[in-house]
């Protein structure tokens, strides 16, 4: 099936690229062509995988599918000094829309993370219903013994300000201050106030998976693009 056509100028502004006026000093510099021929007007309707600037195909105009390892010290927000976006092309923040993580981690924080320009991707993979299970290596300030993490596996851990308990969630204890945590949902800090909630306290804390994906070859700080068939949802 051919892609669908969409207005040059709305395609030039969407990717990043700039303003209207911006694409007429490119059309004037014939810096712009769609297959063999000189693009002329802001108007024209073309095939986005026909463009070409500077002789160089489109910036990924069918979207962004990004697995990230996000380090400890970054946040997942725009326009912070310490935002996971300035691992990014600049580009991809002022793209309509620009990208944004699935979920987020906080700074103290590292591991895997997804990261898109596509708003229905993100929100199917964040949905409630889904249950994503998403699994910590968790380092505790305490030691902790296994019959002491029930309340974890029961599903009916109440954590403070919640009126509904945590889903169950799967446990295996690696050391006695180390365990492996398995959730299928994605509350505000869940990880902490669940230790916090057992009396215990987290010192470290890294996603060692979200869904099918992980970033053992990833080091921190860097992503690679997803290949089609890796952005099925399960």
């Amino acid at each position: 099936m051919a892609a669908p056509l969409e207005r040059l100028d709305r395609l030039f502004s969407r990717l990043g690229y700039g303003s209207r006026a911006e694409l007429r000093d490119w059309l004037r510099a014939e810096r712009v062509r769609v297959g063999p021929e000189l693009a002329r007007k802001a108007g024209e309707r073309v095939d986005p995988a026909l463009v070409r600037i500077d002789g160089e195909p489109l910036d990924h105009p069918d979207g962004l599918y990004l697995l990230y390892h996000k380090p400890l010290g970054k946040v997942c927000a725009h326009g912070e000094p310490r935002s996971i976006y300035t691992d990014f092309p600049a580009s991809w923040s002022v793209r309509r829309p620009a990208i944004n993580s699935v979920g987020r981690l906080d700074a103290d924080t590292s591991g895997t993370l997804l990261v898109t320009d596509d708003g229905a991707w993100l929100h199917r993979w964040t949905h409630p219903r889904r249950a994503v299970p998403r699994v910590y290596l968790v380092g505790l300030a305490e030691p902790v013994d296994d019959a002491l993490l029930a309340p974890l596996r029961s599903g009916e851990l109440l954590l403070d300000g919640e009126t509904s308990p945590c889903l169950p969630a799967t446990v295996e204890v690696q050391s006695p201050q180390h365990l492996r945590l398995t959730l299928r949902e994605g509350r505000y800090h869940e990880v902490r106030r669940m230790m916090a909630a057992l009396g215990n306290r987290v010192e470290t804390l890294h996603r060692e998976a979200f869904g099918p994906f992980r970033v053992d070859d990833l080091q921190p700080g860097t992503w690679r693009l997803l290949a089609p068939d890796e952005r099925i949802l399960p």
